[in-house]
């Protein structure tokens, strides 16, 4: 799976497609100008970005008037300054990230909901595995594990000590280490750690390559729960807000598009990731629905205060538009 961060530039005529007008429509939400107007958008390439590249690929975003470029590259922790700074316009960055960057003063916004978790540990796109040889069975086990994390102090290891708390271990005897999501499998094969909390497609991988999982985080935390979303910088919302309304009209259409087209949704991997086609049927999809629970939400922030990584409750209704 790639993680290079040339610019993806997808882009389809909305006129060459039989969408319904629900997913296809609102030109009344476009920006004003000659032509569609440019807008760079940075993601992972992992498959909760489905409905953004289906949705461009599709034309719903140039039937909103904007002209799309998807830059693939790192999370939250390294996009968040780079739209703030205006580099990137938008940018998908997991929720717990994105309430540091507010709680630190960053002039940034929630403009429209990535995925949420299924509710179900069993079929969720995010899992915490062990490998094949371990003597792990649950959560509760994982004391002094070492337990790979793509970002430290974030969502990971917030979720992760959830639910070894649920499962009645102790959320404090655990030593997280920072790993690339691609890198996690060969980790958990060669030893490298105890424990991985890992995403799609690489869930899959590790699945295939023997792993056992031993707990459904997001689900533990709570089950509707928004993982992750689309943002912007302050300063594009004050300047262009009919770009970014745009953008939230194309984005809400496409999640609507990819829930209600399945198969072109995971077929759409192949365009942004090297998975292997023969393990797509296997994969575990998060929802896409454009409601964000502001509820479950609640249940992460409080989270990230009892661990230290935030001082008090954030305002949702400011960090979301």
């Amino acid at each position: 799976m790639t993680s290079a961060k040339t610019p993806l530039r997808v882009f389809a005529a909305c006129a060459a497609l039989t969408l319904a007008a629900t997913a296809c429509g609102g030109a009344d939400d476009a920006p004003a100008g000659d032509g569609p107007t440019p807008v760079t958008v940075g993601v992972l390439p992992i498959t909760a970005v489905a409905p953004l590249f289906l949705g461009v690929e599709q034309g719903i975003f140039e039937e909103h008037g904007l002209d799309v470029s998807i830059e693939t590259g790192g999370g939250g922790a390294t996009t968040v300054p780079r739209v703030v700074s205006g580099e990137l316009d938008f940018a998908f960055g997991n929720f717990a990230s994105l309430i540091i960057a507010r709680e630190q003063g960053l002039p940034l916004t929630v403009v429209g909901n990535g995925m949420t978790t299924t509710g179900d540990a069993a079929t969720d796109y995010r899992a915490l595995v062990v490998p094949p040889d371990s003597d792990v069975t649950s959560a509760a086990d994982l004391a002094g594990a070492t337990v790979a994390i793509d970002n430290l102090n974030n969502i990971g290891d917030t979720s992760v000590r959830n639910s070894v708390r649920v499962a009645g271990g102790d959320p404090t005897d655990l030593d997280f280490i920072e790993l690339a999501f691609p890198d996690m499998p060969a980790a958990l094969s060669n030893g490298q750690v105890d424990a991985a909390w890992v995403v799609e497609p690489f869930l899959t991988v590790a699945l295939e390559q023997g792993a056992t999982q031993i707990a459904g985080n997001f689900v533990d935390l709570h089950p509707e729960l928004s993982i992750a979303g689309y943002f912007t910088g302050d300063e594009l919302i004050a300047e262009d807000p009919g770009t970014v309304d745009a953008f939230t009209a194309a984005l809400n259409a496409s999640l609507e598009y990819a829930e209600a087209n399945p198969d072109e949704t995971a077929q759409i991997l192949t365009t942004y990731t090297e998975i292997d086609p023969a393990l797509i049927e296997q994969l575990r999809w998060p929802r896409f629905p454009a409601d964000i629970d502001r509820e479950a939400l609640r249940t992460l922030a409080d989270l990230m205060v009892t661990d230290g990584l935030i001082d008090a409750d954030p305002d949702l209704d400011t960090l979301i538009r």
